[in-house]
Order: structure tokens, then sequence, then C-alpha cells
């Protein structure tokens, strides 16, 4: 079955009936497509192209069609919009002018775009509770490590002693403004496009703003050319879902890291990690590292669909049967990728021992030019005098924590008795006792305040 072809004089080539096939991927919208037609079936019964008998039987035809669908047919169709109308001829009787009824004043271009919007709005909900599900693991996590020390690391040196709290904070919020844009591209998401028709809009002055409620949308799109040609809203998604991506891919890179002999900070409950074919010894962190190789995967379907909306014409092209793919492409990598990264983190060994083994005196060569500083040296003077203070200790062979006072007074004659309080890794957290901060009160703070941005009055 055809939904065109008046005035074609020869049928279609196989190969461009291949290519053109859009029934493989958009079959999943089947469930859509029906509650999109209810809808519109019940706006032409308003407007007068169905008495109450046709919409009874579009309706009872509908029913039928749903419940052939979710039994998973072999469907042969251009794409889900043709097998519905073609199940709903056949339930309702060949050439039945009550099924023909239904495409009036619609379009494909319309229909498409709006049950696809649906769908992804829907999705996104899913798929922001799943991330909600991680993001309590890192809390709880964090209440049980917010007093367990560890090097904090930039540019992949050591730099200050933080928590490891902190460090799985850091994702909590990353994911919590991954949450914030698929809210809003959800919220993009919940427009009308039905009404738009090709591209000039609809003739027989059916009520959008009624469809767009019977639908669960919040709004009607105001213009009809925009309607139809704007694949903004799926772009808005896939940004949030790769930019969701890099940060999976960047704690995986972590944990990757630290879980190797040479770190030890952590390991990989056995039923995440997997073994090697040829050397017995071997617990690899494949959850992780697949993990980080589908954030390409992320990447790229963003790119596609920016490659393939930024050269076409204002308007409907048939280009845009390709916004389907990447989207759904992302969904399920996300749907795949999010049990894996919550199961992963619940699961994870931290080693105490080996992060406060990794601690060392250069960690705390800032808290030695604030010690200065509090003595009323100026930060530049106090950082150069402490560069000296190191270099002279690495010369010695010896931490600078070891050096004798005599020795510091040499570089300042400000260093007193009391510089042993600048050796202390556990002071140097709590001295960071503002909001953000490492230590303990602002951890507590801060889980209260992950908590309650979880919480659905949050």
């Amino acid at each position: 079955m055809k939904l065109w072809g008046g005035r074609f004089t020869k049928p279609t080539a196989p190969e461009l009936e291949q290519l053109g096939s859009s029934i493989e991927f958009d079959r999943r919208l089947g469930s859509e497509d029906v509650r999109v037609n209810r809808v519109y079936a019940r706006e032409l019964h308003a407007v007068g192209i169905l008495d109450a008998e046709e919409l009874e039987a579009i309706q009872r035809g509908l029913d039928v069609v749903e419940q052939k669908l979710q039994e998973q047919p072999l469907l042969l169709d251009e794409d889900i919009h043709t097998a519905v109308e073609r199940l709903l001829g056949e339930v309702l009787g060949e050439g039945s002018p009550t099924a023909a009824k239904l495409p009036t004043g619609r379009s494909r271009n319309d229909l498409a775009v709006t049950e696809f919007r649906a769908y992804l709005a829907s999705a996104i909900t899913a798929l922001s509770e799943k991330i909600g599900t991680l993001q309590s693991t890192l809390v709880a996590k964090a209440r049980t490590h917010k007093r367990t020390l560890l090097p904090g690391y930039t540019h992949m040196r050591r730099g200050q002693p933080v928590v490891f709290a902190q460090y799985l904070l850091a994702y909590f919020w990353s994911f919590e403004r991954d949450k914030a844009r698929l809210a809003a591209a959800r919220e993009r998401c919940r427009e009308l496009a039905m009404g738009a028709g090709a591209l000039a809009g609809n003739p027989f002055g059916i009520d959008r703003l009624r469809m767009a409620e019977e639908l669960g949308l919040e709004r009607v799109m105001p213009n009809s050319i925009d309607a139809v040609s704007s694949r903004d809203h799926i772009l808005e998604f896939l940004s949030a879902a790769a930019i969701l991506g890099t940060h999976f891919s960047r704690m995986s890179e972590d944990l990757i890291l630290w879980s190797s002999a040479e770190f030890g900070f952590v390991s990989f409950d056995d039923a995440y990690a997997t073994g090697s074919s040829i050397m017995p010894q071997k617990q690899n962190p494949d959850g992780c590292e697949l993990t980080r190789g589908k954030t390409g995967r992320l990447i790229g379907d963003l790119v596609s669909l920016l490659t393939t909306v930024k050269g076409i014409a204002t308007g409907y092209q048939r280009d845009l049967q390709e916004d389907k793919e990447p989207a759904f492409d992302a969904l399920d990598t996300l749907d795949l990728l999010l049990p894996v990264m919550e199961g992963t983190i619940r699961t994870l060994t931290v080693h105490e021992d080996k992060m406060a083994e990794a601690l060392s005196s250069d960690l705390l060569a800032t808290d030695l030019a604030e010690y200065l500083v509090r003595k009323g040296v100026a930060f530049r003077s106090a950082h150069g005098i402490v560069g000296q203070v190191l270099a002279f200790a690495a010369e010695k062979g010896i931490g600078p924590e070891s050096l004798p006072l005599d020795d510091l007074r040499n570089f300042s004659d400000i260093f007193d008795e009391d510089v042993a309080t600048a050796w202390d890794f556990r002071a140097s957290v709590e001295r960071r006792d503002i909001e953000g901060g490492v230590s303990l009160r602002a951890i507590e703070e801060q889980l209260e305040r992950a908590e309650r941005a979880m919480s659905p009055d949050g």
C-alpha cells in the first residue's frame, strides 16, 4: 500500500523503496501513531468530517490495530504511518470509505513529528528516573566515605588532599545538570505540530489546543512551516545525551585508572568486570571501558543529525527521516549504560588504606603557603618561599615536613614551632570549611543539599 501515486505511471524502483523504508526503526512509534490518530479522528468528528458512527468504527478499528501491532507482526510497509493506515483499512473492510476519511487534512509530516515528540518526551522522563537512581547510589557511597582522604589531582598530578565523598558528589551535580538539560529538551518536545498539515496548516478548523491537551502536550507550535521542518528539540536531546555520555566517560576513566595495580584506590566487583581469554590473572574493567567507548556513539548521534539538518531548505525534506535513528540509538545506548554505571558504583570497593598511603607531604605545600599568609605574608611571596623550601628539601632527599625549623627560617623568619600544624592532612581538609568545600561540615551540608535535590519537592 502507498499513500500516494495517482500521477505516477511507473512503480518505484526496488532500490529506492529500500532506501526510503523506515519501518524497521519507526515501528516502535506504533502506539503513538495510533494515539495521535484517535485524537485526530475526534477532531474530524467535531468539525463534521466524520459522523458519530464513523468515529466509533475508527476508534474500534484502532483498538484492533494497536493489538495487532503489539503482536509484533512482520510489517512490509514503507513506514509505521502506512502500516497503521493499511491495517485500519483491513479491519474496517477493503475499500472502506470510513478508513479513507481519517487522513483528511493531515499529512505524514505533521503526524510523524507529533508522535515522535510525544514518544521522546516520555522516553526522556524514563531516562531521567534512571539517572536519579544513579545519583542516589552516589550519595549513599559518599555518605560512607565522607572522611576518606585521598590525593586530589589537577593535570593528572597530585594537588591537594580531598575526601572521596567530594569526588563522588562532583558527579552527582554533573548528573543533576544533565537532568536539567534533558528536562529542557523534554519541554521543547511537548509542543503540538499536528494541524500543520504538509506545511500550510489544516483547512477544516480543528481545535489544536484541544488536541494538545488530549495528547498531554503543553502548547501548540505557532507556525506551520516551523512545526514540520524544525528538529531542534531532537538536537537538544542529543546534545544533552552526548554531554551525559562525556560525564560517564570521564568517571569511567578515573575508575579504570584508580583500579590499576599502580593506584589500587578501588576495585571492581566481579559482576561488573570481565576476564582475559589468555591471561588468567586479569580482571578487566570492561564495563567502564565500554561505557567510555559508547560515548563516541552518543557524540556521533548528535553530529549525525546536526549534519543532516544544517544544509536543507526550510520546509519538510525527506532528509528529516534521518531524525529518528540517532535519537533511538542514543536512548538505547543510555538505557544500556545507566544500569552498568549504577551497579559499578554501588558494588565498588574503596581501599582507604591505599588512598591514605598515596598522601604525601607535597600535597600540603599550599597549606604551608597559607600558614605564612595567616602570619601576614602576601600570598605571592609565600608561594615563592614555599617553592624554595620544596626545592631545598628535594636536594636533601627528604620531605619538607622533615626539615628542621632552623632550615625553614633560612627562607623566612616568620616560620615558628606551630608550622607543624601545616603538615596534617585531616586539618588541611577541615580548613576548607566553606560551602562546596571538603571539610566534614561542608560535606554533610552538601549531602543534605543533594538529598533535597532528589526529593520530589526538591
